[in-house]
C-alpha cells in the first residue's frame, strides 16, 4: 500500500482499514489540507480516537509513523486531491468546482506519468526523429490531439499531416513508406476506421506508434505502443482527462525528438521562435519599413 500519493492510497483501501482507522481516514479525506497542519494530539482529538490509533492508521497506509504520514499527506495535497474525492456536485460553487477540476487533472496526470513506459516513449521518439514523413490520426477528442501534434511539425523535422476525414486517413496510410511514421491516437484503441488505417500502414512498411488508454487492438497492431493510462472517470460533470494526458505525451515526444535532432535543430527552433515573437508584436514590420524606422 506504499505506492502512489497517500490520498489515493487511502481512498482505494478504505475497506481494508479497521473501524477506528476508517474514522481517521474519513477525517483526512474530508479536509486533508487542514489535517496537514494538525499535530498528532490535535488529529486524535478531532477524530475522537487515541493517539496510538492515529499511528496505527499511518502504518496501515504504508507510512512510517505520524511524521512520515504528514509529509506524505503534504506531498499528496500538492499533487491534488484524488479523483475519488473530486466528484463535482450540483451544489458546488465556482471556487469548489474549479478546485476539483484542477485537483482531478493534476492527480490524473501524475498517475499517467508514473505508469508510462519510458522505454516505449524513447523508441517512439527515435522513430519520429528518423522519419521522412509523419501522419497523425485520431477521431473526436483524439483527433484534436492529432491536429495539435501537427502544429509542432517544425520540431519533428519532417513533413507532418493530420487528416481529419477517415477516407483521407486511409489514403495517407495507403501511400506510406518504410520511412513514414503513423501516430494513431485512440483512447479506447478499438475504433474500427483507425484500426483499418493502421493495418494498411503496417502492410506498407510504415512504423506505427499507437497512443491508447490501455491494452487494446490498437496496442497489439502498433509497432510501438504507448499506453496512456488515465484515471477512470464516471462523473457526469468532470471533463475527460484522456485528451489532456495525450497532449502531454505528444509534448514529451516532440521535446525528445528535438533533443535527438541535435544542436543545429535547436538553433533553428530558437530562430523560428524569435521571428514568431517579432511577427506577433509587429516588430518585423518596423524593421522592414524604412519610413517607420526614420520616424522612430
Amino acid at each position: 500500500m506504499s505506492d502512489g500519493p497517500v490520498l489515493a492510497r487511502i481512498s482505494s483501501n478504505l475497506e481494508n482499514l479497521r473501524r477506528s482507522e476508517r474514522k481517521v481516514a474519513d477525517v483526512v479525506l474530508a479536509d486533508p489540507r487542514a489535517v496537514v497542519r494538525m499535530t498528532l494530539a490535535e488529529l486524535a482529538e478531532t477524530v475522537g480516537v487515541s493517539q496510538p490509533t492515529i499511528v496505527r492508521f499511518a502504518n496501515a497506509i504504508g507510512c512510517d509513523g505520524f511524521h512520515d504520514f504528514r509529509i506524505a499527506l503534504a506531498q499528496s495535497v500538492a499533487l491534488g486531491i484524488p479523483a475519488t474525492q473530486s466528484v463535482i456536485e450540483a451544489r458546488d460553487d465556482t471556487a469548489t468546482t474549479v478546485s476539483k477540476i484542477f485537483d482531478y487533472s493534476i492527480t490524473s496526470l501524475d498517475h499517467v506519468r508514473r505508469h508510462l513506459d519510458l522505454a516505449a516513449l524513447e523508441a517512439a521518439a527515435e522513430a519520429l526523429a528518423a522519419a521522412d514523413r509523419i501522419v497523425f490520426i485520431g477521431l473526436g477528442a483524439s483527433g484534436i490531439v492529432a491536429m495539435d501534434a501537427e502544429q509542432k511539425f517544425p520540431i519533428f523535422g519532417a513533413a507532418c499531416s493530420a487528416p481529419i476525414d477517415t477516407h483521407q486517413q486511409f489514403l495517407a496510410a495507403s501511400v506510406s513508406t518504410p520511412s513514414t511514421v503513423l501516430v494513431a491516437i485512440s483512447n479506447t484503441g478499438r475504433t474500427v476506421s483507425i484500426l483499418d488505417t493502421v493495418r494498411v500502414a503496417r502492410e506498407r512498411g510504415a512504423t506505427v506508434v499507437g497512443i491508447t488508454g490501455g491494452p487494446s487492438p490498437l496496442a497489439e497492431l502498433s509497432s510501438i505502443a504507448l499506453v496512456v493510462e488515465s484515471l477512470d472517470n464516471t462523473d457526469v460533470y468532470t471533463p475527460t482527462i484522456s485528451r489532456l494526458a495525450q497532449l502531454v505525451v505528444i509534448d514529451a515526444l516532440a521535446t525528445m525528438v528535438l533533443l535527438h535532432r541535435g544542436e543545429s535543430a535547436l538553433a533553428d527552433i530558437r530562430t523560428m521562435k524569435t521571428r514568431l515573437s517579432r511577427m506577433r508584436s509587429g516588430v518585423h514590420h518596423e524593421l522592414l519599413d524604412p519610413n517607420r524606422r526614420g520616424r522612430s
